[in-house]
């Protein structure tokens, strides 16, 4: 049974969450930790009288319950409430940075990093424009050097980002790549090979090779997260558009990408 007929069966119950502004609130509400129906009065702006009716429809389907005179989800309500706030937070995501989705190739994050997308609402799209050049190349160096542990997923690769990586290596900080394999054929080449070479007694580093292509470049350190993808038909990298963040949930994001792609790589030494 697909998603739409499941929804055709449960209509009633489920329709009615998301026709009803107040029954949707209240799930919102408490999502976030028990309430008062003062407090749930105050957070919808709405009366008793009309709060009261709700709040009885949610207990006699099980997904709220009181004590003393607190309301609280069940079990199955943190489930539905969840649920319901992941899919908000994705519409929304989705809708902030409409424009950056819209002009890269999404295919390349893979399926289930793109249904935890919504972890990137905190984010913002930086771009090369005007007299700020190289304004997203400046900013991932930047965090590199910041950075206290460094992962990676290069598509491309530069000589200044070469430099930056090893200089950080240098310095005892613990930096892991993964690249695919055209990525790994230049970097069989001058002047990459020796700065490779330079850098295999360092036990801090580790360079991985992809099969497949790769089609996103990621930079995920302990304080930030950046993120370019291939422009929309999937040949170019867009080197011009990335998306920034410092929150907490978008880093996490960035490691179960990196994670995911790791746990297909194969480790390297370039001998």
């Amino acid at each position: 049974m697909n998603g739409f007929e499941i929804y055709k069966k449960m209509d009633d119950d489920v329709q009615a969450i998301y026709r009803s502004r107040l029954l949707t609130e209240i799930l919102l509400s408490l999502n976030d930790g028990s309430k008062k129906l003062s407090q749930l009065r105050e957070i919808t702006g709405s009366t008793s009288q009309a709060l009261i009716p709700k709040l009885r429809k949610l207990e006699a389907d099980h997904l709220i319950e009181t004590k003393g005179r607190e309301y609280f989800l069940t079990p199955a309500g943190k489930i539905v409430a969840s649920g319901i706030a992941d899919s908000f937070v994705t519409f929304w995501t989705i809708n902030k940075f409409k424009h950056f989705w819209l002009r890269h190739y999404l295919e390349g994050i893979p399926s289930p990093l793109l249904k935890e997308i919504g972890c990137l609402y905190e984010s913002e799209v930086l771009k090369d424009r005007g007299m700020k050049i190289l304004n997203v190349y400046n900013n991932q160096l930047k965090m590199l050097k910041e950075a206290d542990h460094i992962y990676g997923i290069s598509s491309v690769v530069t000589e200044v980002y070469a430099d930056a990586i090893s200089e950080r290596v240098k310095e005892g900080v613990p930096v892991e790549l993964i690249v695919p394999l055209h990525v790994a054929e230049e970097l069989k080449r001058s002047p990459y090979l020796k700065k490779i070479e330079a850098l295999k007694d360092y036990e801090n580093f580790k360079l991985m090779v992809m099969d497949e292509d790769i089609k996103v470049g990621l930079i995920v350190t302990d304080k930030r997260l950046s993120l370019n993808l291939y422009k929309k038909e999937g040949i170019e990298y867009d080197i011009s558009t990335g998306l920034f963040s410092f929150d907490s949930k978008a880093i996490e994001w960035g490691e179960m990408l990196f994670w995911y792609c790791k746990g297909k790589a194969d480790f390297t030494k370039f001998q």
